[in-house]
């Protein structure tokens, strides 16, 4: 009689395999204890709810009543929600690519009694193919090893865990990175992602194409840094080559063309075919640079893509409450009710001429590529288990222009045409089953959700309105966009903020988890609390956001070698206490703390603020080798280290009454081009409490103000400050949009006496 312990759990993950014949256990002690006393391995399956692959294995090897009594008979099964504990997944993901060279989902690893791996892999096809092991028959080769030979497992996976701990040790010391290291590391990182630029098809290197966004967003930094002198190189300038990445994603099969949001990755090198998971960790980061790319090119299309990404999670992913679900699943019920991949996103040519009839569908089919016999299955990369014959996987291969011609119709009527038609495919496919939705809400990715809604809330007034709705979903104004960030904010904060300790949960869904804050909790939550709080000009952001650097530094901090640990070190069941050290789908927490605090040394002045300044050098320095040596591991680090590039942030003071016309419109002024080297500073004269904080924070700012002589009812002012100096104040919103475009502050006949 076997016994599942699933059920009772919160994780989707977990509550999916509730009801496998295998004597799950989920992590925790009472396995432990098992173990120990059976004296028998475990076999830890880590994955995540949205996880093809980990479908497969379950359906293969997990129902089987078969592969269930050998695994039941021979180990204690464990259970563990990637997502819900990534401080276990990191541990012996870490001993998987090490051992076998590459890892994946689902992960399959076998531990001593004592939580030491000493083997393991990916997924496991259930018999014997093509050379590879079957499940089954490494089940019984190591249930065998162990009877035989367990002493010399144990010492091997005591040897291995030493050699990790070895190789995972921290190094740095009390090195801190200058300015010109920075902009050599970030400089570094853009031609090396440039020496792997596929030039045709955008993108770095060949399938799968995983879109990582800070590496489109070091190359905008490069840009920066370089200037025109970019423009004159005889190879394609770091901004073209994002440019042109991003166009190339956005016309892919990757992005969902009737819904919007991007799936996770292309699995060939033409961003045709996707593995149609869709993931919140994926979507906010890319919708943060697609606002990036509409605010260095002005270029619309890149504005209506993070549209697309924001409506997507406004619409099918946003909890009751505010908070932002996890992910939507690859598969999908078909309309014969069997579970496929991609069921809920391809069409036929049939279904598609059913819809939109003669008048509308050959635009459409021109213009996403849509072919009787199908075009999803193409190779046996792009379909596998041959799901997709005869469907189509929607990508704009024709270019507009083109298409409108072959239609006979003017480009501005097709582009309406088509806009109508992609609303019309939704209606329809909106009667499909759904995916599976993986409905718990992770702090860390719902900091990306608020940072990315709240600079969309300023950066997308600057579009001009679209000639057609890019989605057919009401809404879209940058007003709804502010309200989304502030209500997810509002959620973590009421269910997975404990403000007496000063705690974050990690994740919530039924109620708040048992598991406490990662450093990428903290570190993604102050981040995309800084953003809400200079689009909002609400200060409880910011007082939350300097509360939670607070807990952070005292939960993660590594005094010795700099830099933030992934985890606490508090749980003696995590083996290894590391440092992540690769920006990788999800940025590293010291990559994005690094921002963090020299936004908050900005924002402060005197001890503090030298304080945080110190403590982002020193973070940085702990990766100073690394970032010499190989700075594509860490893009998104080089992209905050640009912040030290020029010395010190930019610091631009609007004094006006908070939610007044005119200090709106100075304030939306800033977001007008691509500045990542500023934060904005909300005083106003006219809120006592407002100019108490900032003569406690930053009194240089309120003295400016005073001295201006600025009062509630005068008109709203900004100074744009760097390194201790000021240009001229101005009450002109075209003035500020000038200043700030203007880089950084080398000329200085311009400066004022005005000083911070």
């Amino acid at each position: 009689m076997h016994e599942n312990r699933l059920a009772k759990e919160e994780s989707p993950y977990l509550l999916q395999h509730a009801h496998n014949p295998v004597d799950w256990y989920p992590w925790g002690e009472e396995a432990f204890k098992v173990a120990r006393e059976r004296d028998c391995p475990i076999f830890l399956s880590i994955g995540y709810s949205t996880c093809h692959w980990c479908h497969v294995m379950e359906h293969e090897s997990f129902e089987s009543e078969q592969v269930a009594a050998m695994m039941n008979q021979s180990f204690v099964n464990v259970k563990v929600d990637r997502e819900e504990r990534p401080d276990v997944d990191k541990v012996y993901m870490t001993f998987i690519q090490a051992t076998q060279g590459g890892g994946g989902w689902p992960m399959s690893v076998f531990l001593t009694p004592e939580l030491q791996p000493f083997t393991g892999g990916t997924y496991f096809p259930p018999r014997d193919v093509q050379g590879r092991p079957g499940f089954t028959t490494v089940l019984k080769a190591i249930a065998k090893a162990w009877q035989l030979r367990k002493a010399d497992i144990r010492a091997s996976g005591q040897d291995i865990m030493r050699q990790l701990a070895d190789a995972t040790k921290p190094t740095g010391g009390q090195s801190e990175v200058g300015a010109s290291l920075a902009q050599q590391a970030i400089n570094k990182c853009a031609a090396m992602l440039k020496g792997r630029y596929d030039k045709a098809r955008g993108g770095f290197g060949g399938a799968p194409k995983f879109p990582r966004p800070s590496e489109i967003n070091v190359l905008f930094h490069s840009h920066l840094l370089q200037g025109n002198a970019a423009q004159s190189s005889t190879d394609e300038s770091s901004l073209e080559v994002a440019l042109h990445s991003l166009r190339a994603m956005a016309d892919g099969g990757m992005w969902d063309h009737v819904g919007g949001g991007f799936h996770r990755y292309s699995v060939d090198e033409f961003w045709h075919v996707p593995h149609f998971e869709k993931m919140l960790y994926d979507n906010p980061q890319l919708a943060d640079t697609y606002l990036a790319a509409f605010q260095m090119s002005g270029d619309a299309r890149y504005a209506a893509t993070a549209r697309g990404v924001l409506d997507y999670l406004q619409r099918d992913m946003t909890h009751p409450d505010g908070g932002i679900f996890s992910a939507e699943d690859a598969d999908s019920l078909d309309l014969m009710g069997t579970k496929s991949e991609g069921a809920f996103y391809l069409w036929t040519e049939h279904e598609i001429d059913e819809v939109l009839g003669p008048d509308q569908a050959p635009l459409f089919k021109q213009r996403y590529y849509v072919k009787t016999e199908g075009n999803a299955d193409l190779s046996p990369r792009s379909d596998p288990h041959e799901d997709f014959k005869g469907q189509n996987c929607l990508i704009a291969r024709t270019p507009l222009e083109e298409a409108a011609k072959a239609a006979g119709a003017e480009v501005t009527s097709a582009e309406r045409l088509l806009a109508e038609s992609r609303g019309l495919l939704h209606t329809r496919r909106a009667k499909r089953p759904r995916p599976h939705l993986d409905d718990k809400v992770v702090t860390a990715w719902n900091g990306m959700a608020i940072g990315a809604f709240a600079k969309a809330a300023r950066v997308l007034l600057h579009e001009e309105s679209p000639a057609a709705p890019c989605f057919p979903v009401d809404g879209c104004s940058p007003s709804e966009y502010l309200s989304a960030a502030v209500k997810a904010a509002d959620f973590v904060r009421s269910k997975l903020w404990e403000p007496e300790k000063k705690r974050l949960r990690r994740s919530f869904r039924q109620g708040p988890s048992p598991t406490q804050g990662f450093a990428d909790d903290y570190a993604y939550l102050i981040a995309g609390l800084l953003d809400l709080y200079e689009a909002s000009a609400d200060l409880s952001c910011l007082t939350w956001a300097l509360e939670l650097q607070e807990a952070q530094d005292e939960l993660f901090w590594d005094d010795q070698a700099g830099g933030y640990f992934s985890t606490a070190g508090a749980d003696p069941n995590i083996l290894l206490q590391m440092k992540e050290d690769y920006d990788g789908a999800e940025p590293a927490a010291s990559s994005i703390a690094i921002a963090n605090l020299l936004r908050l040394a900005a924002f402060s002045q005197g001890e503090l603020s030298d304080k945080y300044r110190q403590r982002a050098e020193r973070t940085a320095g702990a990766f100073q080798e690394r970032l010499t040596d190989i700075p594509l591991a860490l893009p998104q680090m080089c992209c905050s280290l640009f912040m030290t590039a020029a010395g010190h942030l930019r610091q631009v003071i609007i004094a006006g009454v908070a939610g007044q016309p005119d200090t709106e419109a100075l304030l939306t002024a800033t977001y007008s081009s691509f500045v990542p080297d500023k934060v904005v500073l909300h005083v106003d004269p006219s809120d006592e409490a407002c100019m108490n904080f900032w003569d406690q924070h930053n009194p240089a700012a309120t003295a400016m103000v005073r001295g201006a002589k600025l009062q509630g009812d005068s008109p709203a002012t900004a100074f744009v400050c760097q390194n201790y100096m000021c240009k001229a104040p101005s009450s002109s919103a075209q003035k500020v949009q000038q200043l700030l475009s203007e880089g950084t502050h080398s000329d200085k006949a311009q400066l004022t006496s005005f000083q911070l």
